[in-house]
């Protein structure tokens, strides 16, 4: 960590495999509202968890965390066992009156490879982290920093934005949202989600037809 600090109240869980990147990829070229329909529109993180940078564009595999709310000690602690392509999936409790994520954690998540941070909580300095073109997805801006002290887990389930989010599972995002993918669903999408978007662009033509005809 580059903070200098006891952990000895935060739990990390170590023994859970990545879903591979490659696959992932493969999925997030398409609309997280394409690979909702073909999840039977479930998976799908609350609408209060949004983009806070221009770029929301992201896809990588889930490093869960739970913190106090108002604390980010586990954070720190999380991003000494991240790899690149990690998502850092924050469950803060929901709490929005202090910010659990800010400029210099971004800093260390991009030296880190972490692809982007989702955060059920709130984020700062917002304009910085802007700049440094990391995407950040959270439930409220609020300048009030947070406290160092834990307790919190890293490695475990949490829930974000109404979704269980498994260590390691893929997560995928756009403007429009976030959507979870199990790990052991990613082939079976793969084939899925290329006839969706053949159907819907058979129907676009159709529809795109009989406006033509109207002339």
């Amino acid at each position: 960590m580059f903070i200098n600090a006891s952990t000895e109240s935060i739990s990390v869980t170590t023994d859970w495999t990545r879903a591979p990147l490659d696959r992932i990829e493969a999925l997030a070229r398409y609309p997280v509202a394409l690979i909702g329909d073909i999840q039977r529109r479930m998976g799908m993180m609350a609408s209060a968890i949004r983009p806070m940078t221009r770029n929301a564009r992201f896809y990588g595999t889930i490093l869960p965390i739970l913190t106090r709310e108002g604390d980010n000690l586990t954070i720190h602690r999380a991003l000494d066992d991240a790899v690149p392509g990690d998502v850092l999936v924050i469950n803060g409790n929901s709490e929005v009156n202090r910010a659990v994520f800010g400029d210099l954690l971004a800093e260390i998540c991009l030296a880190r490879g972490i692809a982007a941070v989702v955060i059920d909580g709130a984020v700062r300095d917002v304009d910085e982290i802007e700049g440094l073109g990391l995407p950040v997805f959270a439930r409220a801006v609020n300048p009030a920093g947070p406290s160092k002290t834990g307790p919190g887990t890293v490695g475990a389930p949490v829930a974000c934005g109404n979704v269980v989010c498994n260590p390691g599972d893929a997560i995928i995002g756009d403007r429009d949202g976030i959507i979870v993918v199990s790990r052991d669903d990613l082939v079976a999408h793969a084939t899925k989600i290329v006839e969706q978007e053949a159907f819907e662009a058979s129907l676009r033509a159709r529809i795109r037809e009989s406006a033509q005809n109207r002339i």
